[in-house]
């Protein structure tokens, strides 16, 4: 503005808003104005001397410290806690901060770096949070209100502040670096109280941030497609090698997978499907061919959206995961299951469109496509009506520190007076005794049975037992058994132990209690149900199971409702099995963005948001989407179930070391040396490996260290041959990383595969020349330009006659070198291009 200052406000909306609009938030708003002249108003203290000679030391353990502060509500990540030292003279505070210093080489990207202008203003905090009068009980002070800020020097890592009063309610704040001068000067910082229910709303909303729902959605009709390739129906995995044998594979190849009557019905469909898609990974030459694996009400699609077929969404589960470790090889197709004539008619009418859609999971309903999506879940206040009615006994099935956290947190949250603490060892699982001990002590009642959930005479049994006057109200049930694999490595005998706890224990909770009038039946999914699911293959069929389950349920009038969670921070139970690199590799699961752990009090806010909740699943995980967006910008995609959250934006060229764009990479390759491009290579594979193992960069692998001895596993191996996959462009096999068991032996690989020719001198001549005349022909008028060409061109003409081949007739070299003193820029150019 005419007066050298302009307003500033501060919004904020959700990243997956609506394009007609959630309501934006106002977070600040503030005054720029003209900086005055360096060096105002930083007079008045000498940080030179420091620390002052009159000031009193505060004995300060940092750890303590932030512990203290955490109780008080004030939560500082690592990053922020940056206070090092603090003194006091009277009602001045004296304190350096610093930041950690792995983020010092971070300063110098910002005017202050937000980390350590918060740790200036931290003192200020302290400061008035030892003024009891400042500070309420209970309501910890956060700064409010920034008048005079001024930055005086950018870029510093510490700081020495000082913090003293400025009038009611106020302070004044100047910082300066280790020599003494002046980086920060600030007339008056205003706190304010906050309450700690206004806190604790906000991480509850924060938290039902990370509640999902899956939303199937129409996909827009297809305007022109190809004809349907022709197909070929496939039964069982002997068909499969039957046409393989005879000389052609189909270009698309269809199993129907419907699950029949019986209690192994569920194990029998899986187990084929499991065979058949193996054997489909393992046909040479099929890497451009399809399997179609077409189920029958396995999802909950079109207007009722319900699931008919449980056996066939354990299915979808296998076969998801089977496609996370394999892109573009399988295709997931659920028919209506009210259609009548079989899959074949279907297939007729709609495969065209599901094989151009590029969607690797699509449903049909009355000749509609739609794809799964997840979508931010709406759920009913945490303080809505009770779920659970007094006297009531409620059934957590599983030990572990899942079931113990339900427990506790179904009697502390939801006043359950009645508890069954079910598990196979009953009170002899760890930690079960303490637990009842302490739930008594609440005031629950609390039984603790030995019972396997899986065999259905010992649940009729347990069923049987609950007292008349507290008869069974809720199931929440946590069980369950993890046995990570690639679905190569799969087996019949590995999905039965998986089943066991979650597929037969459930099918045995839901069949024996439909008669009974219960609040809620509660069972614990996992989000490898739904994405997640590469290298645990069996985990996800058993989990997808229960998901079916709970909308079959829901769609007959009982109680449903499937959790699939995200990965915890628990290491005890079954999530104990989870070694570290598993974890890392779940919060890199799909290849984009990352799933972080939930903690354990974050996890029981959305078990209370979700049991209000009219769905059958919901998915509580926290997604990072920012780092989805951002790998999307970079120009990795966003997954197609995350393309309701995330908008797939245009993607940028990318470098061939990021997993960048194959042709850029062949382009690269052209012109070098064998060498050469055997070091370019090397630089890719390195990279990609060390995205999949979490090194901070490729530097961190070793060339000739063999992959299993690195880390890499058999899911870890998929996911570097994947990537490899994308960068190059190549058909690699799965075996890949087994045939070349170094990165050396693997960049080898593929430079023969991918068969660019070695350069020879005079072709990196030729193409160094054509990129002379791209930027002769860029210089365009540009006369100076174009006499540092001609005179670079000459010393390069003269160097090449002077070392001519035998015969060469001095006194001609002579003669050329008076015709190229003499030569226009047209003949230079002229003779450059007889050269080419």
């Amino acid at each position: 503005g005419e007066n050298g200052a302009r307003t500033v406000e501060i919004y904020s909306q959700r990243e997956d808003a609506a394009d007609d609009g959630d309501a934006w938030t106002r977070h600040a708003t503030g005054m720029l104005a003209d900086a005055p002249q360096p060096g105002a108003g930083t007079a008045g203290f000498d940080f030179a001397a420091w620390p002052p000679a009159d000031a009193r030391q505060v004995e300060l353990d940092t750890g303590e410290l932030y512990e203290g502060l955490l109780e008080r509500g004030y939560a500082y990540g690592p990053v922020f806690q940056g206070v090092r030292a603090v003194w006091r003279r009277g009602e001045e505070l004296f304190a350096e901060v610093a930041l950690p210093d792995e983020n010092r080489k971070e300063s110098g990207d910002f005017g202050i770096h937000p980390a350590l202008l918060d740790a200036a203003l931290q003192a200020g905090t302290f400061a008035v949070a030892a003024d009891t009068s400042q500070e309420e009980a209970g309501q910890p002070v956060m700064p409010f209100a920034w008048n005079g800020l001024v930055l005086h020097a950018a870029g510093a890592s510490a700081l020495r502040v000082r913090v003293a009063p400025n009038g009611p309610d106020a302070l004044s704040v100047t910082a300066a670096d280790a020599s003494g001068t002046p980086v920060l000067t600030m007339d008056s910082l205003v706190m304010r109280a906050v309450s700690i229910e206004q806190l604790g709303a906000t991480a509850a909303d924060e938290s039902r941030d990370s509640l999902f729902a899956v939303r199937w959605t129409e996909l827009p009709p297809a305007q022109e497609t190809e004809p349907a390739p022709p197909w070929l129906p496939v039964t069982t995995a002997d068909d499969l090698a039957a046409l393989a044998a005879g000389g052609g594979v189909p270009a698309v190849a269809v199993m129907e997978a419907v699950g029949g009557a019986g209690d192994d019905a569920v194990l029998a469909l899986s187990s084929r499907v499991l065979a058949m898609v193996q054997a489909w990974l393992g046909v040479p030459g099929a890497e451009e061919s399809r399997l179609v694996v077409a189920t029958r009400g396995a999802v909950p699609a079109g207007d009722d959206g319900a699931v008919t077929d449980p056996a066939g969404a354990a299915v979808w589960g296998l076969v998801r995961a089977a496609q996370s470790e394999n892109p573009d090889r399988v295709v997931l197709l659920d028919t209506d299951p009210g259609a009548e004539g079989g899959v074949e008619p279907v297939l007729d009418s709609v495969l065209a469109a599901v094989l151009a859609s590029g969607e690797p999971q699509v449903a049909v309903r009355g000749g509609v496509l739609s794809v799964p999506r997840l979508v931010r879940a709406t759920a009913q206040g945490v303080d809505a009506n009770p779920v659970f009615r007094e006297q009531g006994t409620v059934l957590v099935s599983g030990g572990g520190s899942l079931g113990a956290l339900a427990a506790r947190h179904l009697v502390s949250r939801h006043g359950v007076r009645h508890l069954v603490l079910a598990s196979r060892r009953g009170p002899d699982a760890e930690g079960v005794r303490e637990l009842a001990a302490e739930l008594t002590g609440q005031g629950a009642t609390v039984s603790v049975v030995a019972c396997d959930v899986s065999d259905r005479t010992q649940v009729a049994s347990l069923l049987a037992q609950m007292p008349a006057e507290h008869p069974l109200r809720g199931v929440v049930h946590t069980a369950g058994v993890f046995d990570p694999g690639v679905i190569g490595a799969l087996t019949p005998e590995r999905l039965a132990k998986v089943f066991a706890p979650k597929v037969d224990a459930v099918r045995h909770l839901d069949a024996l209690t439909r008669d009974l009038a219960l609040d809620a039946f509660v069972v614990y999914s996992s989000a490898s149900s739904v994405f997640m699911g590469a290298g645990s293959g069996g985990y996800a069929a058993a989990n997808a199971y229960l998901d079916g389950l709970m909308s079959h349920r829901r769609a007959a009038g009982l109680p449903g409702l499937s959790l699939s969670w995200g990965p915890w921070e628990q290491v005890t139970g079954m999530a104990g099995n989870i070694d570290d690199l598993t974890r890392t590799r779940m919060s890199r699961r799909e290849g984009r963005g990352g799933v972080q752990a939930l903690r354990s009090a974050e996890g029981m806010q959305l078990f209370d948001a979700a049991l209000r909740s009219e769905e059958s699943l919901l998915v509580p995980a926290r997604l990072d989407l920012r780092a989805v967006r951002a790998d999307a910008a970079a120009g990795g995609g966003v997954p197609h179930l995350l393309r309701g959250l995330v908008r797939a934006g245009r993607q940028p060229v990318r470098t061939a070391g990021g997993g960048g764009d194959r042709r850029q990479l062949a382009d690269r390759l052209v012109g070098l040396s064998a060498a050469k491009q055997e070091a370019l290579l090397l630089g890719v594979v390195c990279a990609q490996a060390a995205v999949v193992l979490g090194h901070s960069g490729p530097e961190s692998v070793r060339v000739e260290m063999a992959f299993n001895e690195a880390g890499f596993d058999s899911l870890t191996s998929v996911e570097l041959r994947n990537r490899l996959r994308e960068a190059t462009g190549l058909k690699l096999p799965a075996t890949l990383v087994f045939d070349h068991p170094t990165p050396l032996a693997l960049a080898r690989y593929l430079r023969a595969e991918l068969a660019v020719d070695e350069a020879s001198p005079a072709d990196a001549v030729l193409a160094g020349l054509a990129g002379l005349e791209a930027a002769i022909e860029s210089a365009g008028a540009d006369e100076e330009a174009r006499d540092r060409i001609t005179v670079r061109l000459l010393e390069l003409l003269r160097a090449a006659e002077a070392t001519g081949g035998p015969g060469e007739d001095p006194a001609g070299a002579d003669a050329a070198d008076e015709d190229l003193d003499t030569a226009t820029d047209e003949e230079l150019f002229a003779l450059v291009d007889q050269l080419d």
